[in-house]
């Protein structure tokens, strides 16, 4: 005989009678309240479209887009992250929760910002420090004390990752180095010319606003030194601090913002000489640049601490011959390859002619007003889209004669590169083989 003492009831639970002890009514009190809050959080959004109000990108990347039904659970798990970047009124809202903890702590809002605002004692000063005991106690030690933005004198900020990629980096650097000299091989190897330079970080190269005291302070300085001692040892390798050094003298201020990670329209210009140099000496004595206005957008560091300031350069006209300005538009968006081949084939004083594959990070983006000016064929490439352009980037190393590597320094320290992924190196090296230049 089967005992059905101890089975569910055949209702559901809000049908039963409040005395009965499975009783569950359907929506609560605090069940409705959660409901309508989450109604108003989604809804939000929508509504400020409605009635004209447009959310900005206020950190350093786009918006969520709308998830889609063809994501399956990532639909319901996308929402909230769409909800929370489409709330017209966020910046304001984090810019005055900055501007009390500024006000009342002296220090910034907690946003996005690990565990602290800056070291705390005791904690080790970088991977040394680390016991072995497991991933979570090395994660904790990796956050504690580092902050995404670090915050220095005169309104001078630098990105965390400078330094926490030095002290934590994912392979051994001359592991890294070792990768990329791979590429060059294989380019060099395959009868093409190849050049790799690296942007130094602002921390490297204005290190003068620093704080005194911060996480990562002194494993991260010992590792800039040994970094740029490898770097000097690698073939086909172009330094560009001498030149950055060069401009500060000329400017009389660093040429990079204060507000963002990257160089101003001074460092993009001195790249584009430097690389024009580095593959034809002589090459940029006809050259001739001017100002013909300013360029202002959010500083992307501001921004990661919730602030609107803006950063503002001069806008230069570049003209290689002495008086064609060649100079393009900033590209709006940097994934998949883009060319600029209007002069293929042209002999043009004062640009490299052969056609040439220039793969790079935020820093060619933020350069690519003025790189095509120095090409007659020149297609540009953004490695950290890599993984869904492979196919993409090689054809165009293949149909390429010479091949230019950019990279910035935190990157190649943490040892974080598509670039040097196994997979690629070696696909790239079977297909640069299998097409040499005669």
């Amino acid at each position: 005989m089967t005992d059905t003492s101890r089975k569910l009831p055949p209702v559901h639970e809000a049908w039963l009678p409040r005395e009965h002890s499975l009783y569950r009514p359907r929506h609560g009190k605090r069940q409705v309240t959660a409901l309508v809050c989450a109604a108003a959080f989604f809804a939000a959004p929508a509504l400020g479209w409605v009635f004209g109000g447009r959310p900005s990108e206020i950190e350093n990347r786009e918006l969520a887009s709308f998830p889609s039904l063809a994501d399956g659970w990532g639909f319901f798990t996308g929402m909230p992250q769409w909800a929370t970047d489409h709330l017209v009124f966020r910046e304001g809202a984090i810019e005055a929760a900055d501007g009390i903890s500024h006000g009342l702590f002296g220090e910034p809002a907690p946003m996005g910002q690990g565990e602290g605002t800056g070291p705390i004692p005791g904690v080790p000063d970088g991977p040394q420090g680390q016991s072995g005991d497991g991933d979570a106690q090395d994660g904790q030690q990796q956050n504690a004390g580092y902050t995404e933005v670090i915050e220095g004198s005169d309104g001078w900020l630098y990105y965390g990752d400078d330094v926490k990629g030095k002290c934590f980096p994912e392979r051994p650097l001359s592991e890294t180095f070792e990768r990329l000299d791979r590429i060059r091989h294989a380019v060099e190897a395959s009868g093409r010319r190849f050049v790799l330079t690296i942007a130094p970080d602002k921390t490297t190269m204005v290190p003068q606003h620093l704080p005194d005291s911060y996480a990562g302070k002194e494993c991260s300085t010992e590792t800039t030194e040994r970094f740029w001692k490898l770097a000097a040892q690698l073939r086909s390798f172009l330094d560009v601090r001498p030149s950055l050094e060069d401009a500060e003298q000329q400017l009389g201020h660093p040429p990079y913002f204060a507000n963002d990670t990257h160089w101003t329209d001074d460092g993009a210009v001195m790249l584009t000489r430097d690389v024009a140099e580095a593959l034809q000496p002589g090459v940029t004595d006809t050259w001739r640049s001017r100002g013909v206005g300013w360029s202002t957008s959010n500083g992307d560091l501001a921004s990661m601490l919730g602030r609107s300031e803006p950063k503002t350069s001069v806008r230069y006209e570049l003209m290689p011959d002495g008086s064609t300005d060649r100079t393009q538009d900033t590209l709006r968006k940097f994934d998949g390859p883009v060319r600029y081949d209007a002069d293929a084939g042209r002999d043009i004083e004062g640009t490299i002619g052969a056609p040439t594959a220039l793969i790079g990070d935020s820093f060619t983006f933020a350069s690519s007003r003025y790189l095509p000016a120095a090409f007659a064929d020149l297609t540009l490439l953004s490695y950290p889209q890599l993984g869904d352009h492979k196919k993409a980037t090689i054809d165009t190393f293949i149909r390429s004669e010479i091949v230019v590597v950019q990279t910035v320094e935190r990157s190649v320290a943490e040892g974080d590169l598509p670039l040097i992924d196994e997979g690629f190196i070696e696909l790239m090296e079977r297909r640069l083989a299998a097409n040499p230049i005669r």
